[in-house]
């Protein structure tokens, strides 16, 4: 499979619109050697447009250059990631295909939606050298629907090759001066189902306004969504940040338990988070115990390797079991109920901010007591409320600006410290299970014990910092 990333600007044109002069714009030398393609593309989804909801799209095309499977996906902000498959039959979806969007499209067949035949003119927008910076695709557009509607219309694609986006902003503006205007849809196959995609789009709201529970809570369940492919391979950033959702999800439905009562959800997302972690931690905990090991002397690379094999073994069961898990009736039974919870119509519940103060409030009593106790159980505990906390006041955040991005930032300093101190605590543990027959380990440990007694020496800094009243305030009054 090849995947690659693709930065486009897709414009609307009138009738008859003809290119303009584009040399001279951003370096553009030359326009010569334009090519003709007739493209016949079916795209494929859920009855309920599952792929193009989340910004997805799956084709089976013939013609131009890369005929074959096209299914795009969000990239990095820079682009669509365009992942290609040539030489595969046309009626049934790759699997290799299917896999990467298991979890939107859970056990619904995707089937033809739409046909688009494509008559496209394209052009290459050259430097001095040759080289190719973009290309400029006239297309004429004819759709039919899986009714047999027909729509048709002309557009003008812009994709980068070897140029950047000064390259983009350039053209754009010669573009608009002919009448171009961005694009109505985000892709072809949208603009042809706009009408039922619509219909297929529902927003939770109360009395008018985004409720920001369910905002955020969906937020969660697409960042899910969104890792869940590349977290089936193990990918750390993926698993990392499929975690990070899977927690604040969770966080959410408990501050927020009197809008999602006695919900089994909460559970089945501490088992998604639990294989994550599997994966997660002994990446974390490698690099850190790692860390200088090395470059102790000799007498510690045997040590090294011992963690190494440890640590690389954990991590490589936990991605088989995650990988197994995440093709599992259970996981796709939890994205259904996840769905259902954040998807229905919300009804008046308890004040945001007010639930975001309590919380706020527990946690600082619970440090409180873990700071007199000496207690490591007891200061982890005040930890995971305190992120409980945080993930309330980043849910309302959007409402009251930086004074509430200001505190998110402060009880963040706090909980990485915390959660530093908890780090060394389970280093120390992770060693003794290693290696507790060795002299090496031992000097490992106490180093892990020394950076336990320092972070704990932070703590009252940072409790300062995120009890300052100019922080605070605000949420009082709230």
């Amino acid at each position: 499979m090849e995947i690659t990333t693709e930065t486009e600007r897709k414009y609307d044109v009138p009738e008859n619109f003809e290119l303009p002069d584009l040399i001279g714009a951003a370096g553009i030398a030359g326009v010569d050697g334009a090519e003709t393609h007739d493209l016949d593309a079916t795209y494929f989804d859920t009855d309920d447009l599952r792929l193009m909801r989340n910004r997805r799209t799956l084709r089976h095309r013939t013609g131009g250059h890369d005929a074959g499977w096209h299914l795009k996906t969000p990239g990095d902000g820079t682009g669509r990631k365009e992942h290609r498959l040539a030489g595969q039959a046309a009626e049934v979806v790759p699997d290799e295909l299917v896999g990467l969007v298991r979890g939107i499209v859970r056990r619904r067949p995707l089937l033809p939606v739409a046909r688009l035949q494509t008559h496209r003119v394209e052009t290459p927008l050259r430097d001095r050298s040759g080289r190719v910076l973009a290309l400029v695709a006239q297309d004429q557009v004819r759709a039919t629907d899986e009714n047999g509607v027909q729509t048709a219309w002309q557009e003008i694609e812009v994709e980068l090759v070897d140029g950047d986006t000064a390259v983009l902003d350039a053209v754009q503006r010669k573009l608009a001066k002919k009448g171009a205007r961005p694009a109505s849809g985000p892709s072809k196959v949208s603009r042809a189902l706009a009408g039922r995609l619509a219909a297929a789009t529902t927003t939770a709201t109360v009395k008018g306004k985004v409720n920001p529970v369910f905002r955020y809570a969906r937020e969660q369940r697409d960042a899910i969504l969104e890792h869940d492919p590349a977290a089936r391979h193990g990918e750390e950033t993926a698993v990392h940040k499929m975690r990070v959702a899977t927690r604040r999800l969770r966080s959410t439905l408990k501050t927020y338990r009197k809008w999602f009562p006695a919900s089994p959800v909460r559970d089945e997302l501490r088992w998604l988070a639990r294989l994550l972690g599997a994966v997660r931690d002994p990446q974390v905990l490698e690099a850190r115990l790692l860390a200088g090991v090395e470059e102790s002397g000799p007498e510690f690379v045997p040590v090294a390797q011992r963690i190494r094999e440890s640590l690389d073994g954990k991590a490589a069961a936990g991605r088989a079991e995650l990988a197994a898990a995440l093709d599992s009736d259970r996981y796709l039974d939890l994205l259904d109920a996840i769905d259902a919870l954040v998807d229905r119509p919300s009804t008046p519940g308890p004040d945001p901010a007010k639930r975001a103060r309590k919380v706020l409030d527990k946690a600082d009593g619970e440090l409180n007591a873990a700071r007199e106790s000496g207690v490591d159980e007891q200061l982890h505990e005040s930890r995971k409320t305190f992120k409980q906390a945080r993930y309330a006041i980043e849910l309302i955040a959007p409402e009251h600006g930086k004074r509430a991005e200001r505190l998110v930032d402060a009880l963040t300093g706090l909980q990485d410290g915390l959660g530093a101190h908890q780090d060394s605590v389970i280093a120390r543990e992770t060693l003794r299970e290693i290696g507790s027959d060795s002299f090496h380990f031992g000097v490992l440990y106490g180093r892990q014990e020394q950076v336990g007694k320092e972070t704990l020496a932070e703590v009252p800094a940072l409790v300062r910092a995120a009890r300052r009243k100019r922080v605070r305030r605000w949420l009082k009054k709230t």
